[in-house]
């Protein structure tokens, strides 16, 4: 069984259950860093390993290569997809030739686009972008938009203005049911997160114990990861994973929640 820090059930690291409630959602985010673990070495095979074993039902990540030769040319989100057996939504922030990098959602529900699109920023830094799918889960829609912020604070600062705007968190679209997850790159006390929470919740706050840092994942010492979840969606806890193969996979740990859009 995986190790969890901060995990809310008392049961394991894992279980679905607390407190004989079974959650019905458990969402992660997870920046996979291409799948280059900490080993200096890429795996698609030890990605889906750790998310195996973390049993999601809605999956956000980050920095995937699409064709890419450094990293194999393979489609990484596809490949974790398949090995998971989800369907997949894949938005590439930077795109040369055939060759692409960003970000994906992954779902064991139906799920369908509504928006993909590049995010302010500045030149010379890396493209970012932003993933807005609507995935019909069996308590009811829930809309998940995943992103991968910049490095700069005024380059954040511009993206989670867009963000917060009428064609993303400001549509009426999102009026409910709202899960905004992924590596912000943004630590507590930020714009970035203070703009966040007008609007949404910080699981880590909903959380009944502290939700550990999941950077770097060999010696995890800042929050850069994070989900916010709308008044309507409940979270039955929030936890880190950070065992062996999670340390090894990928330079982010992944954060999780379990939720549920029944009255909590």
């Amino acid at each position: 069984m995986a190790a969890a820090l901060g995990n809310p059930s008392a049961g394991g690291a894992l279980d679905r259950d607390k407190q004989g409630f079974h959650v019905p959602i458990r969402v992660v985010t997870y920046n996979v860093h291409r799948c280059l673990g900490t080993d200096g070495h890429y795996s698609t095979a030890r990605i889906a390993d750790v998310l195996t074993g973390i049993d999601a039902d809605i999956i956000a990540l980050q920095e995937l290569d699409l064709k890419r030769g450094r990293s194999g040319a393979i489609d990484q989100a596809h490949d974790i997809a398949r090995r998971l057996k989800m369907t997949h939504q894949f938005h590439p922030a930077l795109k040369v030739l055939d060759e692409a990098y960003g970000d994906a959602v992954l779902s064991r529900y139906p799920m369908r686009l509504i928006k993909a699109a590049a995010l302010p920023g500045f030149y010379r830094m890396e493209p970012r972008g932003a993933l807005w799918v609507e995935i019909s889960t069996d308590e009811g829609r829930l809309q998940i938009l995943n992103t991968h912020m910049g490095l700069l604070s005024l380059e954040r600062r511009r993206q989670i203005n867009c963000l917060m705007g009428l064609e993303w968190l400001g549509s009426q679209r999102c009026a409910s049911a709202v899960v905004f997850l992924g590596d912000l790159n943004a630590r507590p006390g930020s714009f970035t997160l203070r703009q966040l929470s007008k609007r949404l919740s910080d699981v880590r706050r909903k959380a009944s114990k502290r939700v550990p840092p999941t950077f770097p994942s060999t010696r995890p010492f800042l929050r850069l990861d994070h989900i916010f979840v709308s008044a309507d969606v409940h979270v039955a806890g929030a936890f880190v994973v950070a065992d062996a193969a999670a340390r090894l996979a990928s330079d982010h740990l992944p954060l999780c929640a379990d939720i549920s859009l029944a009255a909590g």
